[in-house]
């Protein structure tokens, strides 16, 4: 691997460690969280179209975010990952129509996939994140099936990533010039949108 992999494979490992020390207790109720803070920052309008993950192992629950746009009546695109790095969507109609998939991979609806330009009809994406830095630079798991995706996002979108909230902070997340940066941070916590018009400063390997 070369530095910017070494770097964001070290970084994996370390989050992915701490991740697995929260309870199942703990993550229930940062789901609960997560929601009334995109509602307190009302990130999502009435009737929007938006993208958005079902969380899986020690993610932040995502199932009460989806409860709140099925609420004020949001059309739900979640991902369909097929081969490879393939990304399709499917419409979220509720957990009850979800699918478990197995292995390593999220629970799905059972309908018909939607083809990766579907993304475009969102006007706001969440994406699952391992750390964000303050100039919204993202560490993903290293599949790189959101890279894929979201180059058929439409580009007047909102890219919002979702974590816990000791993995967005100040220290640099190592990236590529191919990594998309993020337009804000939602955790348990808080919304934070990223500002973009800050200097880009290169990462640094050490």
């Amino acid at each position: 691997m070369d530095g910017i992999s070494d770097q964001k494979a070290k970084l994996r490992r370390a989050v992915l460690h701490r991740r697995h020390g929260t309870s199942q207790e703990i993550r229930d109720a940062s789901g609960k969280r997560l929601a009334d803070a995109a509602i307190d920052a009302g990130i999502v309008q009435a009737n929007a179209t938006i993208a958005c993950f079902v969380s899986m192992g020690s993610e932040v629950p995502t199932s009460a975010l989806l409860d709140h746009f099925l609420d004020i009546h949001a059309q739900i695109l979640v991902p369909r990952l097929g081969s490879g790095l393939d990304m399709g969507w499917s419409r979220y109609s509720g957990a009850a129509g979800l699918v478990d998939m197995g292995g390593h991979r999220p629970a799905e609806p059972a309908d018909r996939t939607l083809p990766a330009d579907a993304l475009a009809q969102a006007s706001t994406i969440f994406v699952a994140a391992l750390a964000v830095d303050r100039l919204g630079n993202r560490l993903g798991r290293g599949a790189g099936w959101y890279d894929k995706a979201l180059r058929y996002r439409n580009q007047e979108s909102r890219i919002i990533a979702i974590c816990w909230p000791w993995e967005f902070s100040d220290r640099p997340v190592p990236h590529s010039s191919f990594d998309v940066r993020v337009d804000g941070v939602l955790t348990p916590r808080s919304f934070t949108p990223i500002d973009k018009l800050q200097d880009a400063r290169p990462y640094a390997v050490q």
